[in-house]
């Protein structure tokens, strides 16, 4: 059965990640997202990817684990995901301890999606090298799941080394949370297949999704994979396309809403949560 989920930039002006938690338990949606953006360079030269002028809520946004705790807190059934997390920007080590924690708080509830960034300038203020993201995001995925699943993990690469260490709590979830792999790069189903759990990719116009769903399968072939789950960002909510993203084998359509005040807010999910209802 496809579930739907919602999710938002979480800001200091929106309505907070608390009320939205449990306005979205409420309504019966599966899980609820949260992106991640740690600063932006107030001068850039990448341009955004959607096209427009950079929207505020890039530079706005809670970190999502303290935001996606707070949620864990005041929820009992609602799946917390990162939609998604800059691994990249992140040192491997408290990240895999930072997602075990919240794991272990929300009883297992948590879902890792994960992405490279798109913002050069960013990565390179945390010093990432830009131009070997991909590389950097596969070593600190095998890293982390060393962590999770070791007692005392131990991790030798070109970008990630360190001898063993004890470091706990591990994941509610055997062998840690679902990897989700957010991205659409020429190489993403490689990617998906040889070190996640899953793809996540953002409803972009005109992308052939049953192309590449084709290719997602191919690719786990290869890494002698069994099928990955399927998450879709930016879900459409009229009924003929929530149809066809459910005959290509969407497990998750994931609606957006909009960084705003709960008056804002609150209707749209109403909207979302009678489209849902019609395939539950």
């Amino acid at each position: 059965m496809t579930q739907f989920a919602l999710s938002m930039f979480p800001t200091d002006y929106a309505i907070g990640p608390i009320e939205l938690a449990i306005e979205t338990e409420k309504r019966g949606f599966e899980s609820l997202w949260f992106p991640e953006h740690t600063h932006i360079p107030a001068s850039r030269k990448t341009p955004f990817p959607g096209g427009t002028e950079l929207p505020k809520e890039y530079w706005h946004t809670h970190d999502p684990f303290v935001a996606l705790g707070a949620a864990a807190a005041v929820t009992k059934t609602l799946k917390l995901g990162t939609g998604v997390c800059l691994v990249i920007e992140r040192d491997p080590i408290t990240l895999a301890k930072e997602v075990a924690s919240l794991d272990m708080i929300s009883g297992g509830r948590v879902l890792f999606g994960i992405g490279a960034g798109w913002n050069v300038e960013e990565m390179e203020n945390h010093g990432a090298q830009a131009k070997r993201k991909w590389k950097i995001v596969k070593e600190k995925i095998l890293a982390m799941r060393e962590i999770w699943t070791k007692e005392a993990a131990e991790f030798h690469g070109e970008f990630v080394n360190f001898d063993p260490i004890w470091s706990y709590p591990k994941p509610v979830q055997a062998g840690g949370p679902p990897v989700l792999m957010g991205s659409q790069s020429k190489r993403v189903f490689e990617r998906a297949a040889e070190y996640c759990d899953g793809w996540l990719p953002i409803n972009f116009p005109r992308y052939d999704f049953a192309g590449g769903v084709k290719q997602l399968r191919e690719a786990e072939k290869k890494f002698g994979r069994k099928q990955l789950s399927l998450s879709l960002f930016g879900a459409p909510s009229k009924d003929d396309d929530i149809k066809r993203f459910m005959e290509l084998g969407f497990e998750r359509l994931i609606f957006p809403l909009p960084s705003a005040p709960r008056d804002n807010v609150l209707p749209l999910m109403d909207k979302y949560a009678a489209a849902a209802a019609k395939y539950r």
